[in-house]
Formats: structure tokens, C-alpha cells, sequence
């Protein structure tokens, strides 16, 4: 893996910021364990097709009407490879020399004039960033957008990836490629609110995994907790 790329004063910083574990909290969750057969019957239903726009779960200013007119249309993928033991997901790490350096997130990018929907538009970039060899993708639907401060109208595409297949880093946009557990994303004890010491006003959540220098934050993490929220209209442990 990749050695951390975050600037080292938001790395200090975020250190030195209160973290609250959402698991000794209110907002605690049931854990999720979806098969690959309860992943496509959620999606094939009426919970799975609906176009809710996702919340923005960060304590934090929302973002206007005026932004919203304004924001660019882009997708990622939520991929979640059918490994033996268990099913992950597929993140990569943003290069260092590109915005939010070192940053993880879902493989995705904006929408280009010739794709023909969100979800072409995610697998496009998967192949484009990553490798991901469509024939391997099994598309099972889409959330609802996300509209994000930094511009862009997010749709995010579940699919469940077959192996075997192979991934190579684009160079200058990807600096490393890596899985995380499927029921990690699905825990609530994974998540946690941090504040930074000079912003009382705001909160903001973050998702730690069995890797410290793997951590969601911003936009992915709340993808990942819209993500779950979806999941637990039709799943329960």
C-alpha cells in the first residue's frame, strides 16, 4: 500500500481533533451481513429503486439551491467483489499530485458528453482509473444523487464484481488500489464524528478500517453511510 500522502498538518490536526464513536451513541446501527442474493433482491424492489437524494449526514452548512443548480454531473461505483471468505469493496487512493491528495475513495469521475447515463458514466471511469474489466461487473442499480460542496452531483452504481479479474492504477490519478471488508462499511462501530478544535460549530464523520492509513472521510464516507442507511430498509442482522 501506498505510504500516507495526506498533507501532514491536516494530519496533525485531524489528530488533535474530538472523536466520538457513533456505537456509544444513539445514532448506533445494526450491523449488516448482505449476501449476493439479498444485495440483487434489494435492488430488484421497490426500497432499491427509489430516487431519494442522499443526505448529508456532516454537521455542517448545507449546500444552496444556487449550488445545486450549478453542480456537476458525476458518478462512482460501489464495488463489491464476491471474494470466497467474504465480499469487499473496491477504493482507491487519489494521487498525490491531484486534488484531496491521498484521499480514499470509490473509483469514479464526472460524466462525459458521450455516456449514455450515471452508470455508464461509473463504469467508464472504474476502466479508465482502475482496470475494471466490465465483463466482470454485474450492475445491480443505483442510489440516489449526492450533491457535494466541492461542485459535483454524485450518483453512486452498487455492482458485485466477479473474479478473477486484474486492476492497474491509472499513473498521475490513482496511487494505490485497495479492499476493505463489505460488513465494515455495514457496522456502525467502524464509524466515528470528529470536530476540530477551532470549527465547535461543525462535525464531521469518518469510517476507520483494520488498516489506520485507510480511512473514509468527506464525500465517501457519506456515500458509504447512505449506502448503509438504504441497506437497512430491507436487511437486518
Amino acid at each position: 500500500m501506498a505510504a500516507d500522502t495526506v498533507d501532514p498538518e491536516m494530519r496533525r490536526r485531524f489528530d488533535e481533533a474530538e472523536k466520538v464513536r457513533i456505537a456509544e451513541t444513539p445514532l448506533v446501527r445494526p450491523a449488516l451481513r448482505p449476501s449476493a442474493e439479498s444485495l440483487r433482491t434489494h435492488f430488484a424492489g421497490e426500497a432499491g429503486r427509489a430516487d431519494v437524494e442522499l443526505e448529508n449526514p456532516h454537521v455542517e452548512p448545507r449546500v444552496t439551491d444556487a449550488e445545486r443548480m450549478k453542480a456537476v454531473p458525476a458518478s462512482v461505483l460501489i464495488a463489491i467483489v464476491l471474494r470466497e471468505q467474504e465480499p469487499t469493496v473496491l477504493l482507491t487512493q487519489r494521487h498525490h499530485g491531484i486534488s484531496f491528495p491521498g484521499h480514499w475513495v470509490f473509483p469514479g469521475g464526472r460524466a462525459d458528453s458521450n455516456d449514455a447515463s450515471p452508470i455508464e458514466t461509473a463504469l467508464r471511469e472504474a476502466k479508465e482509473e482502475i482496470g475494471l474489466d466490465r465483463r466482470r461487473v454485474e450492475v445491480l442499480g443505483r442510489l440516489g444523487d449526492y450533491v457535494s460542496h466541492s461542485g459535483f452531483r454524485i450518483t453512486p452504481t452498487v455492482a458485485l464484481v466477479h473474479p478473477p479479474f486484474g486492476l492497474t492504477p491509472q499513473p498521475g490519478e490513482v496511487e494505490a488500489i485497495a479492499e476493505i471488508k463489505l460488513s465494515r462499511l455495514l457496522d456502525s462501530s467502524s464509524y466515528f464524528l470528529f470536530r476540530f478544535q477551532s470549527r465547535k460549530d461543525r462535525a464531521h464523520f469518518a469510517m476507520d478500517t483494520d488498516d489506520e492509513e485507510l480511512m473514509l472521510t468527506g464525500v465517501t464516507v457519506s456515500i458509504a453511510i447512505g449506502f448503509y442507511r438504504e441497506l437497512l430498509k430491507t436487511h437486518s442482522e
